[in-house]
């Protein structure tokens, strides 16, 4: 009984270890996605989008996060 109890326990920690680790490679792929598509989408110019797009290709975790905490307000502002 014990043996089976701690197995299933062991099973339990290995997925939540798994869902842990999805998890943490899933944000930012989306956040990076979604700073694509939102660039892509913005009202900015040919210029300002490759160089945005070229930000986040560049630093994939801080170009995105740079773009929705100032790229988008300045670019809506703009509008």
């Amino acid at each position: 009984m014990t043996a089976v109890l701690a197995d299933t326990v062991h099973q339990g920690l290995q997925f939540a270890a798994v869902a842990g680790i999805a998890v943490l490679v899933a944000f930012p792929v989306l956040l990076f996605l979604g700073a694509l598509v939102s660039v892509l989408g913005s009202p900015l110019g040919f210029g300002m989008k490759a160089v945005w797009v070229i930000f986040a290709f560049c630093a994939p975790f801080l170009g995105p996060m740079l773009w929705f905490l100032v790229g988008k307000r300045s670019a809506e502002t703009a509008r």
